[in-house]
């Protein structure tokens, strides 16, 4: 089906560093793709499209995952406890931006997990991505 095996392998490489890094409140290195994955369409480059999510049931399978899911939730744990609620600050350009992407994905995948939604709210004052949202849109028809 698909190949979440991918993400384990990148994330044997730093994982340690992005959470490090996000409990310290600052990004620093480039982990972004497979850490916060977003939908596949929304960025251009090789590592986001590898790394990008065909829609909402790979984002549910990623989250059942029992590798993915709990290091999804540990990172976004990490990112909720920040001192800043500025994106910018935390991830840095354009990051700030697939952080976003990554929440709305999540958010509309597992509406009943929390986080997703409480980061929407801290960093973007609720609003979701809207890419993501008319991508998904056009996924459905």
């Amino acid at each position: 089906m698909w190949d979440l095996e991918r993400f384990v392998l990148a994330q044997q490489v730093n994982y340690e560093d992005a959470l490090r890094e996000m409990r310290c409140g600052r990004k620093q290195t480039h982990w972004m793709w497979y850490i916060f994955p977003q939908l596949r369409g929304l960025g251009r480059s090789a590592m986001s499209m590898r790394y990008g999510l065909d829609g909402l049931e790979e984002a549910r399978a990623y989250l059942a995952h029992p590798v993915l899911g709990p290091r999804l939730l540990e990172c976004c744990e990490a990112v909720l406890k920040a001192d800043s609620n500025d994106p910018w600050e935390v991830f840095g350009s354009p990051d700030d931006l697939k952080f976003c992407s990554c929440l709305t994905l999540f958010a509309l995948a597992a509406p009943s997990v929390p986080i997703f939604e409480q980061l929407l709210d801290k960093f973007y004052g609720g609003q979701k991505d809207l890419r993501t949202i008319q991508i998904l849109n056009r996924k459905s028809k």
